[in-house]
């Protein structure tokens, strides 16, 4: 980025920017906070309807994407407070007592790896570009990369991620040739892991399908950022900032998170769970939340033909009571 302006990477088409807007529903006098900022795609919109008197809080742990969104913010909605804060929405709760907000009128979150994360091949996200090993979301964290678990975890730990974050039924095939090739060399680069992957997964399964490494990817990506239990912490800690009548709204790309946004709002909307035949509650418990999606909301047609990473985008949305 020079002069303010947004690098390229960061000019992509938001996701469904229609229903994020009709469900976080901003007002002139609203504090919306977007979890994942990246580059300000969905927060541009969104502060547009806020107007002078709302207040945008942006949270991001790429630098790359904090800059990115700073200069779009003050170039296109210069009118409007915003604060930019660098993070993981696991820490939600100390970054919003920095920000000194009494409450939060809307929090959205935008799950999973950006678009940029995969457009910049030295990120190591995309299984499409030769790159190293990294796909940290903080490169400067200095905590474990992707090539730090695919050489240095065992195959029964290679196993379980494979398997409960990328869904992926040749997780025992894949771990095994993982363990097999580094013995004689580091796995360095993603090009050298698409190659493991693909020696291990048979001829006709890689013929059909999404490509053989995504799965993988994905799981080794998920691991490396602790994503899931990052998702599940942020959400619990959105659900006590929100006002009442405050609203959340979650874009998910695949199952797992999908299945941690369902749940959590089910049993926060969920009254009394006492047996039947007791006649008076004992349980005390109150929903917290109204669901507003009953079934996730999914993009258009014309929407993926346009954009087409709005094709495994899933939005659900709930209420504060």
């Amino acid at each position: 980025m020079a002069n303010g302006t947004l690098t390229p990477e960061y000019q992509h088409e938001p996701v469904m920017v229609a229903e994020v807007l009709e469900a976080l529903r901003p007002e002139e006098s609203s504090v919306i906070v977007d979890c994942t900022l990246g580059g300000a795609g969905h927060a541009v919109r969104l502060a547009r309807e806020m107007g002078p008197e709302g207040q945008l809080i942006g949270i991001d742990q790429d630098d790359m994407a904090l800059n990115s969104a700073a200069a779009r913010l003050d170039r296109e909605v210069p009118g409007v407070a915003h604060r930019l804060m660098k993070g993981n929405f696991r820490d939600l709760d100390e970054l919003l007592c920095a920000a000194e907000v009494p409450g939060v009128d809307g929090f959205l979150f935008d799950l999973g790896v950006s678009s940029p994360q995969l457009d910049i091949p030295n990120r190591g996200f995309s299984y499409h570009e030769d790159a190293p090993l990294d796909m940290r979301m903080d490169p400067q964290s200095g905590g474990p990369s992707a090539a730090d678990v695919v050489n240095g975890y065992s195959e029964a730990e290679l196993i379980r991620i494979l398997h409960a974050f990328g869904e992926e039924r040749f997780a025992g095939a894949i771990a095994r040739e993982i363990v097999r090739r580094r013995k004689t060399k580091p796995i360095s680069t993603t090009t050298e892991l698409v190659e493991v992957i693909k020696a291990a997964i048979p001829a006709a399964a890689r013929r059909q399908g999404p490509h053989p490494a995504r799965r993988s990817f994905q799981a080794i990506r998920i691991e490396v950022n602790h994503e899931l239990d990052a998702l599940l912490i942020g959400l619990q800690a959105a659900l006590r900032w929100l006002n009442p009548a405050g609203r959340i709204c979650v874009i998910s790309y695949h199952s797992l998170e999908d299945r941690i946004v369902k749940r959590l709002f089910q049993s926060a909307s969920r009254g009394c769970t006492c047996p039947p035949d007791i006649p008076v509650c004992v349980c005390g418990n109150v929903p917290i939340l109204k669901v507003i999606t009953k079934k996730p909301l999914v993009a258009t047609t014309e929407e993926v033909e346009r954009n087409p990473r709005s094709r495994s985008a899933k939005i659900r949305v709930a209420m504060k009571l």
